[in-house]
């Protein structure tokens, strides 16, 4: 993979140019993205800044957030070719940092659970996942050091598990969605992908413009081992990538102790999807009544059943959310952050399913930092899920940064 700090590291030495790291990428793509197709669009006449903290650094830009110089597609023949006027607030950002806006990846449609044509980039016979799914496998194959996705339920931390790149869902509203297609204005956030967690902590504190994310450390920290029985039970491979995290964690100098999760949070995991669904439903109302037949026909079902949810269980699932939040603030009085499954196992055979995203819909719901940490050794990618407390994403990228050290050490 390529290293955003890497990069940067290479240019500041004076041992490459903005431009020439921006070629880097041209080259990978035109070598690898046949095989895999990550990419929904690729700006070939991009300029590239020469200043700048991120100049030289090219990053693609999941296609439900909206950039002024390349289509927004959605994934969906009803938006083909549709050109924005103006870029994403994350992208206006993106480019006054310096930074490429060198492609758009592809997504499911409107970031739904609809599959992509895109393949994992380490086994082309499996999906990478979604619904960030070209976002994921661009950083995972090497293409880009930078990507830009979303999470409704798990769609950047669990094609991150299959891509085996490391990524970070923030905090809820650390990074603005203004110009990103809603599927769910409670629960949509935008995520980063990269090749590690300095990468991420980079890019993120530059980003929300908050520094102290990059400076926060952990000595010791305490650390709550979830499994989320509620939400099913992990293949064999997710289990020890668990247990081998935790085994790095405890080498580290951190206490992991196994902690069961409070009754309010598995009725709230149970209700992410009404919340999710209810939302869908009115944010996707103009395509529903005016394109339905055009829609994939997963989510036009999956739509269909939406428009009879009740705002009273819409609302009762509200305040699922709320009583679980408060007693998840509880928690971590105890612990510095908790270590769960990123996904169920490996990515799944074939393209027809993105994977389930049962271990991170809870948390996304929650609004808190998840950071995914690859953990090798297996013959496939799989990760784990480092989470912390809401707005300490400094922390979580701590924590999960010392979990990928102790990882790498063996």
């Amino acid at each position: 993979m390529l290293s955003l700090l890497d990069i940067r590291s290479r240019i500041e030495a004076g041992q490459l140019t903005p431009a020439g790291a921006v070629d880097l990428c041209r080259a990978a793509i035109a070598a690898r993205d046949p095989g895999i197709g990550a990419l929904a669009s690729l700006h070939a006449e991009a300029a590239v800044p020469e200043a700048g903290p991120l100049a030289g650094i090219a990053v693609g830009v999941k296609d439900i957030i909206d950039t002024a110089d390349m289509p927004t597609q959605m994934g969906s023949p009803i938006y083909a070719g549709w050109q924005p006027k103006a870029d994403a607030a994350v992208v206006a950002r993106l480019r006054r940092l310096g930074a490429v806006i060198l492609a758009k990846t592809t997504t499911s449609p409107f970031a739904s659970a609809d599959p992509t044509q895109t393949r994992n980039p380490h086994d082309p016979g499996r999906t990478p996942g979604g619904s960030s799914a070209g976002s994921a496998a661009a950083v995972g194959a090497g293409l880009l050091p930078l990507a830009l996705g979303t999470q409704t339920a798990g769609s950047v931390i669990r094609p991150a598990s299959f891509c085996g790149c490391a990524a970070i869902k923030p905090s809820f509203r650390l990074l603005p969605t203004v110009g990103v297609k809603t599927f769910s204005w409670a629960l949509d956030t935008l995520g980063l992908f990269a090749a590690g967690t300095q990468d991420l902590a980079h890019a993120l504190a530059l980003l929300a413009n908050r520094p102290e994310i990059e400076g926060v450390t952990v000595a010791a920290p305490r650390i709550g081992l979830v499994l989320q029985d509620f939400a099913g039970e992990a293949e064999p491979e997710a289990r020890v990538a668990l247990e081998t995290a935790r085994r790095a964690a405890e080498r580290a100098g951190a206490r992991v102790d196994d902690l069961a999760l409070p009754e309010p949070m598995p009725e709230a995991w149970a209700r992410q999807r009404v919340i999710q669904d209810y939302e869908a439903a009115q944010a996707l109302g103009w395509e529903y009544a005016t394109h339905r037949a055009a829609l994939s026909e997963q989510l036009g079902q999956h739509l269909d059943g939406a428009q009879a949810i009740p705002a009273a269980e819409y609302d009762a699932a509200r305040r699922a959310a709320h009583h679980a939040r408060r007693a998840l603030k509880g928690l971590f009085s105890d612990y510095d952050a908790l270590l769960t499954f990123s996904a169920p196992g490996h990515a799944p055979q074939g393209l027809a399913s993105t994977g389930d995203p049962r271990f991170n819909r809870l948390w996304t719901l929650m609004g808190v930092p998840c950071v995914n940490v690859p953990v090798p050794g297996g013959p496939l990618p799989v990760g784990v899920q480092v989470i912390a407390r809401f707005g300490d994403d400094g922390r979580a990228l701590a924590v999960a940064r010392l979990i990928e050290d102790a990882l790498a050490r063996g």
